[in-house]
């Protein structure tokens, strides 16, 4: 049975995340999770190279206590053509050791993508960290999106669910 983190069907439901842009080190992106009322989110803005910049990103605290059993993060989302990341941490941190795993979702066509656990490798600031203990669902605090990867332009990523199966 999933356990869903995130159903977006409702205005509330995207208020608990915030964005982290490359703007905290000088960058120029800009990116945010709005509630569409079509009964969805979207993770949408623009990342911009200039100034050293280069990504866009959105995180949340999660709200339910993970199973321990889960094998996969399971996303129902309409993709734009472009390569995202989802992001889980195991800290309440700002700034740290971050599990990370890209997704390209089927561009205009809703779809269910199911991330397995081995997908999702350590990471602080996009770079491997060696020696890390591998993911454990039971132990995520945090969850993200992030589009970076050079893709510079206007994005949209919507999303309907997030659970873990």
């Amino acid at each position: 049975m999933p356990c869903e983190l995130f159903r977006f069907d409702t205005a509330a439901s995207v208020s608990g995340f915030a964005p982290i842009d490359d703007r905290v080190m000088g960058g120029r992106s800009l990116s945010r999770l709005r509630h569409d009322p079509a009964g969805h989110a979207v993770f949408e803005g623009e990342v911009s190279l200039a100034a050293g910049g280069g990504f866009a990103s959105v995180r949340s605290r999660v709200p339910v206590s993970a199973d321990a059993q889960a094998l996969s993060c399971r996303l129902e989302l309409l993709g734009d053509g472009k390569r995202y990341k989802l992001n889980l941490r195991t800290d309440e941190a700002f700034d740290g050791v971050t599990y990370q795993t890209s997704m390209k979702p089927v561009s205009g066509v809703w779809t269910v993508m199911r991330l397995p656990w081995a997908s999702f490798l350590p990471t602080w600031r996009g770079r491997p960290v060696e020696g890390a203990p591998a993911f454990r669902p039971e132990d995520m605090r945090q969850l993200g999106l992030l589009i970076g990867d050079r893709q510079a332009g206007p994005f949209a990523l919507s999303l309907r669910s997030i659970a873990l199966e």
